[in-house]
């Protein structure tokens, strides 16, 4: 039999079996190939062939394809409609943000089309203090330093000026072990949203480039241990939520932090098991509807190119982000 044709029924038959198992997993197979693809991998288990079979059409169909349409011949999206060319406003139809989007929709790698907007992004947004920023000149803002860094990374940009980007990141950290693009202007204490931008940078950073390894590996567990001493979304001197909206879902989070992109940021770097994060995991648990779904929650206004879920509606992001999450947690020992 042709490894291709041995490909797709191997692929269909983990399909058929995952529909029959559970009509949540059938739901999200029936969505865009971003979701699927990353059923396939993270919560059905399927062969890595298969992952990547699906993984492939995420240029070509769906959110990731329509996406790609918007580019102009410059390789970025937005050019002329903002004081930065496009490339971080206007929100959320710059190029930042959109790159962010065809990130977490596990566009592939080595995309040329996404590729091309790399090198606007570092070429206009260096400045001088080793950091990113637009429409500014010398002085970084670390968010977006770390939302930029995560993208040049994941798409395996080749620069070393990435280098730089991560030196800057690493330097940047607050003595509590997180980050605030307030430091500054004064802050002494560490932003979450911040935080979980800085994070996925250096992952990134730390999965596509070598240099400085053991810096960056402490530099992310000093930056979860920030989070771990909040138990995700406390105050750690009076244990009160933080922000209400920290425990309420959002797709895509922008630049905004909540207990679920934090915890699939855990998920990600498959860290112990370590039950400060027991309450987030159980506010997790508790939203699951009845059906085995998770609703969209909450969103961000502004312009998009598209609209993929309506907010109070089922949603099939945050129901694959949460089952991955229960996945990966259910699946370890205590102290793991």
């Amino acid at each position: 039999m042709p490894e291709a044709l041995a490909t797709r029924r191997a692929a269909r038959a983990v399909t058929v079996h995952a529909r029959r198992s559970d009509p949540a997993i059938a739901w999200l197979l029936d969505g865009d190939p971003a979701i699927r693809w990353q059923v396939l991998r993270d919560v059905v288990g399927a062969s890595p062939s298969t992952v990547e079979r699906e993984r492939r059409k995420v240029a070509r169909d769906g959110w990731g394809a329509r996406l790609l349409a918007k580019q102009d011949a410059a390789g970025t999206w937005a050019r002329g409609r903002s004081y930065d060319g496009g490339l971080y406003s206007p929100k959320w139809t710059s190029t930042t943000y959109t790159m962010l989007l065809l990130r977490d929709f596990g566009l592939p790698e080595r995309n040329p089309k996404a590729r091309r907007a790399c090198a606007p992004l570092l070429d206009a947004g260096l400045q001088r203090d080793g950091g990113i920023n637009y429409g500014w000149r010398g002085r970084s803002e670390t968010c977006i330093t770390g939302m930029v860094l995560s993208i040049l990374s994941y798409f395996e940009h080749d620069d070393h000026r990435l280098d730089t980007l991560a030196e800057h990141l690493l330097g940047q950290q607050m003595a509590d072990g997180g980050w605030n693009c307030q430091r500054d202007l004064g802050a002494t204490h560490a932003s979450f949203h911040t935080t979980i931008s800085v994070l996925e940078g250096l992952r990134l950073y730390q999965c596509c480039r070598s240099h400085k390894s053991l810096e960056i590996r402490t530099a992310l567990r000093r930056g979860l241990e920030f989070l771990l001493v909040h138990r995700l979304f406390r105050s750690h001197r009076t244990g009160e939520v933080v922000k209400p909206v920290f425990i309420r879902f959002a797709f895509p989070p922008r630049w905004h932090y909540d207990i679920l992109r934090a915890l699939d940021s855990f998920r990600a770097v498959d860290a112990p098991r370590d039950q400060r994060l027991t309450d987030a995991i159980d506010i997790v648990r508790n939203t699951r509807r009845e059906d085995g779904r998770w609703t969209l929650q909450h969103r961000y206004d502004g312009k998009t190119y598209i609209e993929m879920e309506r907010l109070g509606a089922p949603s099939r992001w945050n129901t694959l982000r949460a089952l991955r999450v229960l996945k990966w947690w259910e699946g370890r020992g205590d102290n793991d």
